[in-house]
């Protein structure tokens, strides 16, 4: 079997990458069309922002609960509820729209209450990777997901953007309320033996307070949190932006607008399937592909037609999926497991929970200086935010900043402050020795 696919060897992940091909190409279909909805409605670009934002806020409020709910509960059994609350609220959704009842705040309230699904969904998933193929193919498999992920982000917008022409959003939104009962099916099908399933952590009082401080005690770790944090909630904008830019500038429909979602996918595939080659994961990748991101967003701002635009987005996508592959597998990879759940939620928190700040803001920008400005700011405050967590800390971790942004960090010797046990977790971060404290090894930056 060919190395980019090594992890389809294991029976539990094509069960679960079947599954999750159908019910995201169904997640992508919904996008399109609540957007057409939205801006249908409402003729504004504010009112997408805050539908943007109301449906991840739930992942800034609830985040760190999740995490708590992954670590606490079996994954399989999480990952079922979570896809039956989606579907429920995609099929209401749906229902409004066909009927002709549907109204603004009924979009909001719906966004919301599916962001509530998708703040428990998101760290479970990611977390539940690894138990199904193991640490060996972990990198491999989290490349895979993302191929998945953006397979689905190639055919799904396209497709939704026909289907919209032909038979209206409300039908595009119901297929995707279908479409979840692909991985509950999937889910059911895996054989449980075969799962890596670490030791359910056991509840006690402090549980989301200590992977706060783990994290934080972890420079390398939050170098990279606070990376995806500008990256997340002022460059991953796609939805609004491409729907700002498709109508606003260059005048097109619903056709043109989902076409635009599939350009920017095969970029982002593209970027999944080299990412799931790659054997190591070096942390100074994440910072180099969330600059060539913010970069690449604000050339994306600047082109002149809707051909251009185009052109430009396969490279946006590209950098996106390579920043956001190589910071899963380096933070998963650098944890201990029985943190994985809490520390993936904190990751999904900052990854997402941004939006519901960056999103509207970013909206308002299109709306009241332009579609190309929504891009051009959002670009550029991701480029120096993430240099800003480079300077910051890089000089929190002792460690002097190379030409090339970053030491050379690997992920089999991350400085890993010697794997922390659970009591030194509790302890202060300023007690927790430096790597100049520690005894000198053949190449200390090496990490």
């Amino acid at each position: 079997m060919s190395p980019t696919f090594r992890a389809f060897k294991v029976r539990n992940f094509r069960l679960y990458a079947s599954g999750a091909i159908v019910s995201n190409t169904g997640t992508w279909m919904q996008r399109v069309a609540q957007d057409w909805l939205v801006l249908e409605l409402t003729h504004s670009g504010t009112a997408l922002g805050i539908v943007t934002g109301l449906q991840f806020l739930p992942a800034l409020l609830l985040g760190p609960y999740a995490g708590l709910v992954a670590d606490r509960f079996p994954k399989r059994k999480v990952l079922t509820c979570t896809q039956i609350a989606m579907a429920t609220v995609a099929l209401v959704l749906g229902g409004l729209t066909v009927t002709g009842l549907v109204e603004p705040w009924h979009v909001f309230a719906l966004a919301f209450l599916f962001g509530v699904g998708t703040a428990f969904d998101a760290p479970t998933r990611q977390s539940f990777v690894v138990e199904m193929v193991g640490r060996d193919e972990l990198s491999n498999a989290v490349g895979l997901n993302s191929a998945s992920f953006n397979a689905a982000r190639l055919i799904g917008p396209a497709l939704a953007g026909l289907l919209i022409h032909w038979i209206g959003t409300g039908p595009v939104i119901i297929i995707n309320g279908f479409s979840y009962a692909a991985v509950i099916l999937s889910l059911r099908l895996m054989r449980v033996n075969e799962l890596f399933t670490p030791k359910v952590a056991a509840r006690d009082k402090g549980m989301i307070r200590d992977g706060v401080r783990y994290l934080w005690a972890r420079p390398d770790l939050m170098m990279v949190l606070t990376t995806v944090f500008f990256a997340g909630t002022f460059g991953l904008n796609f939805q609004l932006t491409s729907a700002l830019m498709a109508t606003a500038t260059f005048g097109k429909g619903a056709g043109e607008f989902g076409i635009l979602g599939s350009i920017l996918a095969i970029g982002s595939l593209a970027g999944a399937l080299l990412a799931a080659r790659r054997v190591r994961v070096r942390g100074r990748l994440v910072i180099g592909a969330a600059v060539t991101f913010g970069a690449m967003v604000v050339v994306s701002g600047l082109m002149p037609t809707y051909l251009t635009y185009a052109a430009v987005l396969p490279l946006v996508g590209f950098a996106s999926l390579t920043m956001l592959t190589a910071a899963n597998a380096t933070m998963q990879l650098g944890i201990e497991p029985t943190m994985r759940g809490r520390v993936m939620a904190l990751y999904m928190t900052v990854l997402m929970g941004g939006t519901p700040i960056g999103s509207p803001f970013i909206g308002w920008v299109g709306q009241e200086f332009g579609a190309r400005w929504s891009l051009i700011v959002g670009g550029s405050v991701t480029l120096l935010g993430t240099l800003a967590s480079v300077l910051y800390f890089s000089r929190r971790s002792g460690l002097a900043i190379r030409p090339r942004l970053l030491p050379r960090p690997r992920l089999e010797v991350l400085p890993r402050l010697e794997m922390l046990q659970p009591a030194e977790v509790l302890a202060e971060p300023a007690a927790i020795p430096t790597e100049r404290e520690r005894p000198k090894k053949p190449d200390p930056r090496v990490a």
